[in-house]
């Protein structure tokens, strides 16, 4: 068995004449330690008794095949529990950063050993709980080297060399680890000549590991050539080494380098090829990543989660869901990243059925409602405009972190319900977690939503006492917008003129919004050549300044912004809406001709106008920048992407639930105008995401206030 040869030890194993619970356990710890864990399963299943020993394998054959629920429903149906057993479950829920299970077991187990305390410092470390970590170090002496090794890690993982270093320098004995870690602590903070140095004068002899460190710490600050030289004179390479160069090549973009790496490999592993196709999906090169996929000899999880990625970042969306189906058709088992990848792309293309039934797949194969899993969720929920839902999962969150706040506050604000972003910051000030930059961000934009002039002017001049937080471009826009939804623009314009930076094209942005709603085309005019300068192919800012000038009715400046654009390369991106009905996704156009019931949609639109009309809308044929009749003009704005989305939710979505519409640009000012008409008339909640906010559509009147 430990040689490997597994199906001679089953061969034996089969023509004993009698078994024992002791060979039973031989067997078994083979096919846990050979990776064979359906078979270790099934073993387990048909021995007739068993000891402490056959439980604590089984608890090890769950944690390293990552059934880390199962492992823990095994261990509480344990008669007997040992210091292995608690050992083994408390390590396993360090590894994955679950610190209230971990030090649950922790203070329940019986006894104590080096093992148990080394496992409850690797769950403060991986869980973020550092300064934990610290007083526990501190509190007990005569830690082994592993905890030695640990602590140095963590320092390290927190940027914090001169600690290392300090901690490095104490201890009473040092391993290969130890130098290994603080080595690698000086690649990974860039200091290369330190880390060299310590490598010269290590007393101990050079493992592979401690070369493969430098290998990598020159390659991650770009010296790829002497991460090469280290590579060519390493006494002995292992795959790891192979490994390290080729993800040098990759990390630098030497692509056709790491290609020829890779061929001349004599043994390749998992992650060489996982470390390829990632390389190259990080790249966008997804022919490549594509290619590297099918290539490969065998698929694990990473694999999978690579592809998934490399779709993702290409918006390639129907992929990434196509790639998710075909993984779990594998049997292979999907991983956080995975989920998290899919979740974003239902996110994205609010696919809130597909998302929801994913969500209860992660709580089963997760480990209840923890930190990570949590936030994921909660981004995505506000995303699909389920505000309910997310409040929900960040209620039954066990743990929350800076960014399970930070998502909770962003989202209210971006729904226009700064309100709830208020109370959630009062809640999140009565915690330890302090605000940060992206925290003050989502209040002050929450600010500005909300009309909260004078708390949004209090946090951003009293931030620096206050908080220690330097106000950034992303603060003084949120300023802008206050300032400019209250309609003091004066105040706004002189506020863009303080910056102690230029301002960047989304404060301007603001500005030039602001100048519309409030008719101060001068204002606008002079914000809309400094994004033209910055941004010349920003296509959405040509519209909103020929919407400023269509509103005054300077057509011949509408006419020479629209030159403008088409002589300076931009092009307005076609706009689209979609929504989920029955779990597919319905795409439409304006004008949209191609659509099976579009007879049907037609028709519902034409007597919706009629009852509009009556109900005193006008459509705002000035936005029709065509030279048409008006009566075109019209039959044109009828006809947007949004509206026909719209039309086709209230046919098709049941009475009492929210309709879910997504369009790609910002919603027209008419169709805004004709969905709140369309939401009081239908007596239905319209919930539309465009490319600048969510707009919630109820009783004639819409959560932005008519300003976006």
């Amino acid at each position: 068995m430990r040689l490997g040869r597994l199906a001679r030890a089953q061969q034996l194993f089969d023509q004993m004449p009698r078994t024992t619970v002791s060979s039973f356990n031989t067997m078994l710890s083979g096919y846990v330690s050979n990776s064979h864990f359906a078979l270790a399963v099934s073993l387990f299943s048909r021995m007739p008794s068993r000891d402490i020993i056959s439980y604590n394998t089984m608890l090890r054959c769950h944690v390293r095949s990552g059934r880390l629920p199962t492992a823990r429903l095994l261990f509480d149906e344990m008669p007997v529990k040992d210091e292995v057993s608690y050992n083994t479950m408390i390590s396993a829920y360090a590894r994955h950063g679950l610190l209230r299970q971990a030090k649950e077991l922790f203070h329940q187990a019986p006894l104590r050993d080096n093992i148990s305390w080394n496992g409850l410092l690797a769950a403060y470390i991986h869980s973020g709980r550092f300064e934990l970590a610290k007083q526990l170090f501190e509190s007990k002496p005569n830690w082994d080297v592993i905890s030695w090794n640990s602590m140095i890690h963590g320092y390290v993982q927190q940027k914090q060399i001169c600690d290392a270093q300090k901690l490095f320098d104490n201890m009473p004995d040092r391993d290969n680890v130890s130098w290994n870690t603080i080595i690698s602590g000086y690649a990974q903070s860039g200091d290369m000549t330190e880390a060299r140095r310590l490598f010269d004068i290590m007393p101990v002899e050079k493992d592979v590991f401690t070369w493969t460190a430098l290998v990598s710490g020159y390659a991650k600050n770009g010296n790829v050539e002497e991460a090469r030289s280290i590579f060519e004179k390493m006494p002995h390479k292992n795959v790891v080494s192979w490994n390290a160069m080729i993800a040098a090549y990759m990390q630098n973009r030497r692509f056709n380098e790491a290609k020829k790496l890779f061929d001349q490999m004599p043994c390749r592993d998992q992650v060489t090829w996982n470390t390829m196709l990632s390389a190259y999906g990080n790249a966008g090169m997804i022919e490549e990543a594509r290619e590297m996929f099918y290539e490969m000899p065998s698929r694990d999880t990473v694999s999978w989660s690579a592809m998934l990625a490399a779709y993702s970042q290409v918006g390639l969306s129907e992929e990434v869901l196509y790639m998710f189906r075909e993984m779990l058709r594998s049997n292979t088992k999907a991983n956080y990243s995975s989920y998290a990848c899919v979740l974003s792309t239902c996110a994205d293309m609010a696919t809130l059925n597909y998302g929801t039934q994913l969500h209860t797949q992660l709580v089963k194969v997760s480990y209840g409602m923890e930190c990570f899993v949590g936030n994921v969720l909660l981004t995505f929920y506000f995303k699909c405009g389920s505000m309910d839902d997310a409040q929900k999962v960040f209620d039954e969150m066990l743990e929350k972190d800076i960014a399970s706040w930070n998502t909770m506050i962003s989202g209210y604000a971006r729904h226009g319900f700064g309100l709830k972003a208020w109370e959630v910051f009062d809640l999140m000030k009565q915690t330890q977690i302090k605000p940060d930059d992206i925290t003050l961000v989502g209040v002050l934009s929450a600010s500005s939503h909300a009309g909260l002039v004078d708390k949004g002017i209090s946090i951003f001049y009293t931030m620096e006492q206050v908080y220690d937080i330097t106000p950034k471009p992303a603060h003084y826009t949120c300023m802008i917008d206050l300032l400019g939804r209250a309609g003091r623009l004066k105040e706004a314009q002189s506020l863009v003129k303080e910056m102690p930076f230029e301002p960047e094209p989304t404060t301007w942005g603001a500005l030039l919004g602001a100048s519309r709603v409030h008719r101060e085309p001068e204002i606008g005019i002079w914000a809309a050549k400094k994004i033209f300068e910055l941004e010349p192919n920003n296509t959405g800012m040509y519209v909103l300044l020929s919407n400023l000038y269509a509103s005054y009715g300077k057509w011949s400046d509408v006419l020479k912004t629209r030159v403008l654009m088409g002589g300076r390369g931009a092009r307005k991106v076609p706009g689209f809406s979609w929504v989920e009905v029955k779990n597919k996704v319905h795409v439409f156009s304006v004008g949209d001709s191609a659509h099976p019931d579009k007879q049907r949609i037609y028709h519902f639109l034409e007597e919706l106008d009629l009852k509009m009309k009556k109900a005193g809308y006008v459509s705002a044929t000035e936005m029709v920048l065509h030279d048409v009749e008006e009566e075109e003009k019209v039959h044109m704005l009828r006809y947007h992407s949004e509206r026909i989305a719209v039309a086709f939710g209230i046919l098709n979505v049941p009475l009492g639930r929210p309709i879910r519409i997504i369009k790609n640009l910002r919603v027209c000012e008419d169709c805004h105008n004709a969905i709140r008409y369309i939401a009081k008339i239908e007596n239905r909640l319209i919930i539309l995401r465009d490319s600048n906010r969510f707009h919630h559509f109820s009783g004639g009147s819409c959560s932005c206030g008519d300003y976006w």
